[in-house]
């Protein structure tokens, strides 16, 4: 196995629908911050829009936020090859007639060195998986249920 490969990361995807087309792009500083900072490593970024029709067409990089500047210039061109158009198709199947969305695949940066020493202490991964933050949510809220607050 290459050093490379055997320095990455989780690689994640998200896909972010944004209700009517109304995207602010209010988290693009903060998804610079990230890359910038080294905690993640952008692998493709592509947004589309599903029409009324129920068509599904790409948006190409644009002044999302209307201040004359490209808000997605610094990841013009980020595409590994890991998202094909099935992926681009299985989103878009997702969305309201009328929405946006972009679709993020990324690498987590911070734990390559973490998963590559444990690996090299020979341990390997046996399950992984995430807690949406709404489940989380629901919890807290029963949980104060329960105790009356």
């Amino acid at each position: 196995m290459s050093d490379e490969l055997n320095e990455t990361g989780p690689i994640d995807y998200i896909v972010v629908e944004f209700p009517g087309s109304r995207m602010t792009g209010e988290g693009l500083p903060l998804l610079v911050d990230l890359v910038d900072r080294g905690i993640i490593r952008i692998l493709d970024l592509v947004f589309i829009r599903k029409e009324t029709d129920g068509s599904v067409t790409g948006i190409e990089l644009a002044d999302l936020t209307g201040d004359g500047q490209l808000d997605l210039a610094v990841f013009e061109g980020a595409s590994s090859g890991l998202l094909d158009e099935e992926d681009i198709a299985n989103a878009g199947a997702v969305l309201a007639p009328g929405s946006s969305a972009g679709i993020l695949v990324y690498e987590n940066a911070w734990a390559g060195p973490l998963a590559a020493a444990l690996r090299r202490g020979g341990g390997r991964l046996v399950a992984d998986g995430r807690i949406p933050v709404q489940a989380i949510l629901a919890s807290l809220e029963a949980a104060e249920g329960k105790d009356g607050s």
